[in-house]
Parts: C-alpha cells; sequence; structure tokens
C-alpha cells in the first residue's frame, strides 16, 4: 500500500501547483472565457487521471490484499515442502501469477510471528506493476515500467500462522525409514479408540485396523478408519526415563539352559507364589517363574531384569490389588542376551500411577538394541496389562488381544520400533490412561491456517 500511497501524494502535489497558477491568472481580470477553459483543461485532465487511474489501482490492490490472504492461509494450512506451490497456486486463482504481467509472488515459511517467538509463520507478498494510461498526459509517470510503458508498483502481503490440534496414540512406531506399522490381512483386528502413529509409513493389507485415526509421518495407506500422511514425526518423550534405572549391581547373569548339561537357574531367578517389593528389585540374569506369582508393592517397585529375560513360563505374573510395578529390562549389548518378556503364560500387571515410572509396566532400555525383538506381543505370554509398554528398538510381532490388568485401570499404551500386527491383534478401550498415569504420546496435527497479520 505504500507504494500506491506515495505515488497519489506526488501527483496531488502536481495538481496543486497548477491550482495555484490558476488562482494567479482568476485574479487577471483581462482573460476571456476560451482562455480560461484552455488553462483549466490540464487540471480538469489531470483530476480525471486521477479518479480513473487511482479507482483501479483500489481496485486491483483489493484484488490482490485477497488473493495474498488466501494464499497465506493455503501455505499455512499445508504440511509438507509444496508450501510454495501451493500459495502460487492459489493466488494464480485470483488472477495473479508468478512471473507474468509484471506480478511476482513471493512466498516464506519463516516469517517473524507477530505474537512473538520463532519465526514460523507463513507470508505471502504480491507485487504487481500497473500500467499507468491517463497520468502520464500531466506529468505522472509512476516509479517503474511494464512493457516499455510507465508503471505504478502495488504490493500486498499476508501472514498467517499454522494452527495444530494434538492428538494422542495408543501404538507409535518410533523407526524413521521405510514402512514401521505394517497390517498383515488382519480381518479380525479391532482397535476402536485408538489412534495409530508411525515415523516412517503405514501400510494395512485387507483391513484397516479399526483405529479411529491412522496417521504417518509419510504415507498411510489403508491404516485407520481416517487416514491421515505427511503427518509430523511424533518424539519419543520416553527415552529420558533411562536416566531412572537403578546402577547394575550384578556380577553375573545366569541364563536358562539351553543344551543339555547347562546349570540350572539359581533359585534367586525361580520365581513362584507372592513376591513382597518396594522402591528397586534387580534380578542379574532371567527370571523364569515355576509357578503363579503376585506382586505385592502397594507403594509400587520397579522390577529390573538385568541382562536377562522375563520368562513367564506357562504362568501368570500378577499384581495384587492396590499394588503396581514397573518391569524394567535393562543390560547391554551382547548377543547372547533377551530383554524381553517370553513364554506361554500371563502378564497382569498394573504400572504406578505416580512417580518417575508413572503409567509404564515394560520398559526396555533405549541403548540396548539387541535381543529386544518380540515374536509373539500380547499372545506369548499373554498381555492383561494397565499402562505403558515401551520397546523403542524392539521389531514386534503383535498377534494376541490386550486387556486391562485385573485390578488396573482401562488403558494400554505401545511405543515400538515397527510393528507387524496379525489378524488377532486388538487393543482394549482406551478411556481411562489420565486414572493410569500414564502420559500418552502425543503429535501436534496440522489444521487450518490462521491470519494474524
Amino acid at each position: 500500500m505504500g507504494t500506491m500511497a506515495a505515488g497519489i501524494t506526488l501527483l496531488n502535489r502536481k495538481i496543486c501547483a497548477w491550482g495555484r497558477r490558476l488562482r494567479a491568472f482568476a485574479r487577471n481580470r483581462g482573460g476571456n472565457i476560451a482562455i480560461m477553459f484552455a488553462l483549466l483543461s490540464p487540471a480538469l485532465l489531470g483530476g480525471l487521471a486521477l479518479g480513473v487511474e487511482t479507482s483501479d489501482w483500489y481496485v486491483d490492490h483489493r484484488s490482490m490484499q485477497d488473493a495474498s490472504d488466501a494464499a497465506a492461509l493455503a501455505a499455512a494450512g499445508d504440511s509438507t515442502t509444496n508450501y510454495v506451490a501451493v500459495a502460487r497456486g492459489v493466488a494464480r486463482q485470483y488472477g495473479f501469477q508468478d512471473g507474468v504481467s509484471g506480478t511476482t509472488v513471493s512466498v516464506s515459511n519463516s516469517a517473524a510471528c507477530p505474537d512473538g517467538g520463532a519465526n514460523t509463520c507463513y507470508n505471502v507478498a504480491i507485487t504487481y506493476k500497473q500500467q499507468l494510461y491517463f497520468l502520464p498526459v500531466v506529468g505522472f509517470r509512476g516509479d517503474t515500467t511494464t512493457n516499455g510503458q510507465p508503471a505504478q508498483t502495488l504490493q500486498a502481503s499476508a501472514t498467517a500462522k499454522q494452527v495444530t490440534t494434538p492428538r494422542s496414540y495408543c501404538l507409535l512406531a518410533l523407526n524413521t525409514i521405510g514402512t514401521s506399522i505394517l497390517g498383515n490381512g488382519v480381518p479380525s483386528t479391532n482397535f476402536a479408540g485408538c489412534n495409530t502413529m508411525s515415523n516412517a509409513s503405514a501400510t494395512c493389507h485387507g483391513h484397516n485396523l479399526g483405529a479411529d485415526f491412522g496417521d504417518a509421518h509419510l504415507t498411510d495407506n489403508g491404516c485407520g478408519v481416517i487416514q491421515e500422511s505427511n503427518v509430523p514425526i511424533v518424539a519419543d518423550s520416553y527415552a529420558a526415563l533411562a536416566a531412572n534405572i537403578p546402577p547394575n549391581t550384578c556380577g553375573s547373569y545366569p541364563q536358562e539352559p539351553s543344551r543339555r548339561g547347562d546349570p540350572s537357574l539359581p533359585a534367586g531367578n525361580l520365581w513362584s507364589g507372592t513376591h513382597s517389593l518396594s522402591g528397586n528389585a534387580m534380578v542379574c540374569g532371567d527370571l523364569q517363574l515355576t509357578g503363579d506369582v503376585t506382586i505385592d508393592a502397594p507403594a509400587g517397585a520397579v522390577l529390573v531384569i538385568e541382562n536377562g529375560q522375563l520368562d513367564t513360563n506357562g504362568y501368570t505374573l500378577r499384581t495384587s490389588s492396590g499394588s503396581a510395578v514397573t518391569v524394567v529390562f535393562s543390560g547391554t549389548n551382547d548377543s547372547g542376551y533377551t530383554h524381553a518378556p517370553t513364554g506361554g503364560g500371563t502378564l497382569d500387571i498394573q504400572a504406578p500411577t505416580s512417580g518417575v515410572w508413572s503409567g509404564v509396566a515394560l520398559y526396555q532400555d533405549p541403548s540396548i538394541t539387541n535381543g529386544v525383538d518380540i515374536s509373539a506381543a500380547g499372545n506369548s505370554p499373554t498381555w492383561d496389562i494397565s499402562g505403558l509398554v515401551y520397546l523403542p528398538h524392539s521389531n514386534v510381532t503383535f498377534s494376541g488381544a490386550v486387556n486391562k490388568s485385573s485390578n488396573g485401570a482401562s488403558c494400554f499404551v505401545m511405543v515400538v520400533g515397527d510393528v507387524t500386527i496379525n489378524g488377532t491383534g486388538a487393543i482394549l478401550e482406551n478411556g481411562s490412561c489420565g486414572a493410569a498415569g500414564v502420559n500418552m504420546p502425543t503429535g501436534q496435527i496440522p489444521g487450518r491456517g490462521q491470519l494474524v497479520y
């Protein structure tokens, strides 16, 4: 708007000069009507030219402002790297095509937002050279040329910000390469009441999993009742919990016998009956159930299995009413260790609802990348879990139906490296994650743009 105002100001000065000359002539009584009309003609023509040209300026500028507003909103609402093309496409629909007829459409995604903070707003600036037809007659030639003719530069701009909506997930796949959520036929899978998110692509064959929303950072192909691609990556907010894993006090790591003649596990690695836990408890090597086990931990407990698996061995590991436990798999990356639950029994556990491990039922140390895969999650053993299962580098094959624990709230969240979901996979309704103390993984979903300037 500044260049148009400057042009009008200069033109007004020229017309005022003509007016002063006319007033001086009017005081001279020796003229006649013809001479006066001849002398008045330039001023009359200038006024007419000003009216016609500036009317065009205001009309064109209004159109430019509408175009820049719409283009900025479109750019802010686009979550891909194509925001420039999107904005210019919208401006073209309004008649302002970049590089055509003296028009320039500049688009940026790093404009300063009026409310402060980072330079993350979207700005569209349209510059247009409007040819002058009448004003050059009275000496005003504008500030530029177009097609070799005098022209005046008109400008309009708009700034918009992207408005996002939070969305929580009960299934988050962290791997960022390839397909990190794969539905393999899955005719019976039911993730109703759950949203899924892949930090790479997600592909579901034959069935959409039943999840309310299926999101992917790259491409979502068939996962979710509503499928959205190009969603921003959801950060791993649980890796920092590893700082709370108790120090390793083990001197050795007994493993289950794999060959005839291998030593048996020591008595401390074989559990049955009731185990009262308080604070931190550590098992060095494999932990195997030899009967059903009830963990009594009214104040909550952290059970660390160092360089070993939790083998339910066909039995049930449960938390008693009012008790809670976090099972942590920690240790080294040596290839001989398994850091995961195994066996054909049942995990029936409730996570703590407060403290640093609030909401966390199973936790693999994120520094471990070997021996972390799970081939029959939810099925062997069966998972009746209230809380978060964190397996950041695990390739998980999810086959079973997850239900809530016997004594806990209805909430299950799984964070994995990548996951393949088979036909019987199902997750219970997740309406009580707040009561379970779980901070669910949450992403920000791009929405419509909002004009801010």
